[in-house]
């Protein structure tokens, strides 16, 4: 995401008006493509803002995710808002500082050297003047290069950066506002839309005569297999969606498997090498494998998701959750047919979500009942079974991981193969919209399943260990059925978990210690700093009760970001518990240390809901669970007791934090139950069926 030592953003957007604008009295507009979306990532925006201006963070008015005004960043995703994001907000913002100060130098006929800026203000030799940013923006042309004026504040100068900072966003959710769903507008209508069981079934009748009378509906909205209403009270829309789900028949899916995971297994597509290093197949010593997979998994955000639209004047302006305001402009305008001028996508907040759920679909839905009741706002929100039935899966994925141990006791050679279906299906992704409703305008049958990301289902297939021979290949899987796209950390999720639990074979094989064996194999001195620290705060190697383990895992995220190593504590009785979870992380510069920790442990605490319960089922083509008895995750009073150590790195670059966690805390868990039990389960999740299965 640089280029010449400048973030891919700074080279879209090169001027310090693109992002800094003095428009108001004592406060500054800092513009960002970043969105929230749980992370926190507003909060550490605005405290490195805030330090390259020397203002304090309530000073600064963050506009994030607005194609009105921001720039085009794309997609929040891959734990790059501050790695990326946050970096090319920092030059733009010392760059307005550099301008502005040059502007007192001059004015006050100074040395820049002997100006300080506070809160605004500018000082000469420590003493006041009558300048502020305010006073002087007027006559300073923001219309200039960031790259010709940024000068960033060395670490040892931040006051700001590498605090924690109480987050922005909380204090209007703590009181009951601040979300999407919490917004009211003059007017509002309240919109619903019947969706497909499944992907591929069309509407093969619908009586909708009489429904807009009987429930009094402001809009009865067919077209297509498209139908939805829209309705001046929410429970209009509800009672007159449930009467047309009985007035409402659909064709048969397509048909498909009775077990994705197997169907995988037995894909025939051709496998794509995407690393190669060394002879993977030469030389002698002993082998290990392991193959190991995941089912589909739902994002399963405890809000399901929601839009606000309005068409007026030839115009839509669409509120949403959307990870990227650009891409589903541009993916609404294409399948609405008008230019994306016309088309203006404001972020606001949503449940959180960390890859491609149901929001940019939800916005299509409110943009299509909008059109049909131009100059009324309306509201449009998913249920419960939409968002779990209806939105982009996590695909299914098998790895394979095969290694072979030297005569010298290392590890000689690892290759990792996966299969699964592509994780890029995100709106305006291999040029077509990927939005739910778009197919069924015209009963177009539904897009063939594209290609996957860069570094999608091969993520972290590449051991971070000093291993000569390494082999990775991802084989894409386009026969399913299923709609599947991103999910939080991707493949890597998977490939670390195959990785580390075959290094603990291997080291349990080979008698040696699995901290002291993974050490042996890191030759990157900040890896080993962060999995020696890890067995420091656990105590390693712990207990060895009976039906009581304590395992680790350890990955570089994409094998460039974050560091992350985990421990986990298991108890074994009826079910598997998870008592303690341990983490030690280095993340280079840390803005927000408390935003770090909220990362990483939430990040373990989802990972330990899909290792141990998470499952999408399914009947036939369509997803079966539906709620959460029937797709359940982990509940408050199963979260186990968390602590997170940060290794401190203020001079480094900052490295993504936010999807880290997840591959080591899988390995981790499953590490933990074969210390316990002496059962190596491979087929996720970790329920008492697996390890059943696991033991006969």
């Amino acid at each position: 995401m640089t280029t010449g030592g400048l973030p891919k953003p700074v080279l879209d957007h090169p001027l310090v008006s693109h992002w800094i604008a003095f428009d108001g009295e004592d406060t500054v507009v800092v513009r960002s493509g970043r969105v929230e979306i749980g992370q926190g990532n507003t909060t550490a925006l605005v405290q490195i803002a805030a330090e390259e201006l020397d203002l304090r963070p309530e000073q600064i008015d963050l506009v994030a995710g607005d194609t009105r005004s921001a720039p085009d960043e794309g997609f929040t995703t891959g734990s790059l808002s501050v790695q990326v994001g946050g970096v090319a907000l920092r030059l733009a913002a010392s760059a307005a500082r550099t301008l502005l100060v040059a502007e007192a130098a001059k004015l006050l006929q100074a040395d820049p050297a002997d100006l300080s800026v506070v809160d605004g203000a500018v000082l000469r030799s420590g003493e006041p003047t009558s300048l502020t940013y305010w006073s002087m923006a007027p006559s300073v042309d923001l219309r200039q290069s960031v790259a010709d004026h940024a000068a960033p504040k060395p670490a040892h100068a931040r006051r700001i950066v590498g605090r924690s900072v109480p987050r922005l966003d909380l204090p209007a959710k703590l009181t009951g506002g601040g979300f999407l769903h919490d917004m009211v507008v003059d007017g509002m209508l309240h919109g619903r839309v019947l969706h497909p069981p499944s992907v591929s079934a069309r509407l093969a009748g619908a009586d909708l005569a009489g429904l807009a009378d009987r429930h009094a509906l402001t809009a009865v909205v067919r077209e297509g297999s498209f139908v939805g209403v829209v309705a001046p009270r929410e429970e209009q829309a509800l009672a007159a969606l449930a009467d047309m789900q009985r007035r409402c028949t659909w064709s048969a899916g397509r048909s498909a498997p009775a077990d994705p995971v197997a169907a995988l297994a037995q894909a025939t597509e051709e496998a794509v090498v995407t690393f190669d290093r060394g002879d993977v197949g030469a030389g002698e010593g002993d082998g290990f494998q392991t193959t190991v997979s995941r089912p589909y998994l739902a994002h399963a955000s405890i809000g399901p998701s929601c839009a606000l639209a309005l068409w007026e004047d030839g115009h839509l302006m669409v509120w949403s959750h959307t990870q990227g305001v650009y891409p589903l402009r541009r993916a609404l305008a294409d399948v609405l047919g008008i230019p994306p001028g016309s088309v203006d996508v404001v972020h606001r907040q949503g449940a959180g979500c960390y890859g491609h759920n149901g929001a940019d679909d939800a916005a299509l839905d409110a943009a299509l009942l909008a059109r049909a009741v131009p100059g009324s706002p309306v509201r449009l929100l998913w249920s419960r079974g939409d968002e779990l039935a209806s939105s982009p899966l996590g695909p299914a994925q098998i790895t394979k991981a095969h290694a072979r141990v030297g005569g010298d006791g290392r590890v000689a050679a690892f290759s990792v193969d996966v299969t699964c279906q592509p994780y890029g299906q995100r709106p305006g992704r291999d040029g077509r919209p990927n939005l739910l409703s778009a197919a069924l305008l015209t009963d177009a049958p539904p897009p063939a399943t594209g290609d996957d990301v860069p570094e999608g289902a091969e993520r972290n297939a590449v051991p971070y260990y000093a291993i000569a021979n390494l082999r990775a290949s991802k084989r894409i899987v386009r026969s399913l059925p299923y709609r599947a796209s991103s999910i939080r950390g991707l493949g890597a999720y998977l490939n670390v978990f195959a990785i580390e639990t075959l290094v603990d074979d291997m080291a349990a094989a080979l008698g040696r210690d699995p901290v002291a064996f993974r050490v042996a194999h890191l030759d990157d001195p900040r890896a080993r700093a962060v999995v020696e620290r890890l067995a420091e705060i656990c105590g390693w190697p712990g207990e060895a009760g009976e039906e009581c383990g304590l395992g680790i895992g350890f990955a570089r995220y994409k094998n460039q970001g974050a560091y992350c190593a985990v421990a986990a504590r298991v108890e074994a009785d009826a079910d598997i518990r998870v008592s303690h979870l341990w983490a030690a992380v280095d993340g280079g510069e840390i803005v927000n240390p408390d935003g770090v920790i909220n990362q990483i442990e939430g990040g373990m605490i989802q990972s330990m809901s899909w290792t141990l319960k998470e499952q999408v089922r399914f009947d036939g083509e369509a997803v079966a669970s539906r709620d959460w008895e029937s797709y359940p995750i982990l509940r408050f009073g199963e979260v186990p007791e968390t602590a997170t150590e940060i290794l401190p790195r203020p001079d480094d670059p900052p490295l993504g934090v936010a999807e880290a966690s997840q591959g080591p805390t899988a390995a981790a868990i499953g590490n933990a139950v074969h210390r316990a039990l002496g059962v190596r389960v491979r087929r996720l999740p970790i329920t008492r069926e697996a390890i059943a299965s696991a033991i006969g």
